[in-house]
């Protein structure tokens, strides 16, 4: 592996840095809402009993959202250093996708205004997209120079 392949450690560590930010969020919401007495500890159970409150559902929606599509980005990432193709244009792809991710966590974790939350995660998408066509294209073009 090269060093530049290895520099897409970097966004993966800074997308692990946001999914932990979001869990601590998260933890404390719950235990605001156990202290307030509006959950019971054992509600954490089986999450039955009553409703989670709005500060508590935010966070933990964003957090099981870190578990869904970011787990595509860190397969390109590490599908970009196993195949070499973790070049400049990638690393800027990467954390393109982070500043986006950073940003749908912002407004979602914040004033949750869903037109400006929406438009972040779609430009999630769109990156997230846009560096698997690059990485398929690079090995496809790999694969018929050899061919």
């Amino acid at each position: 592996m090269t060093m530049q392949a290895s520099t897409l450690v970097f966004p993966m560590f800074a997308m692990v840095l946001l999914t932990a930010g979001v869990l601590a969020i998260l933890f404390r919401s719950r235990v605001r809402a156990v202290r307030a007495g509006e959950l019971s500890a054992s509600f954490f159970r089986t999450f039955q009993g009553g409703p989670e409150p709005d500060y508590a559902v935010k966070p933990a929606r964003h957090f099981t959202n870190l578990f869904e599509a970011p787990t595509l980005f860190y397969a390109a990432c590490l599908t970009a250093m196993v195949t070499g193709v973790a070049d400049p244009a990638m690393n800027a792809l990467a954390w393109c996708y982070v500043v986006a991710r950073l940003a749908h966590a912002y407004i979602h974790l914040g004033a949750n205004r869903v037109r400006y939350r929406i438009r972040a995660y779609f430009a999630s998408w769109l990156v997230l997209v846009a560096m698997w066509m690059y990485l398929a294209g690079h090995v496809a073009a790999r694969g018929l120079a050899a061919g």
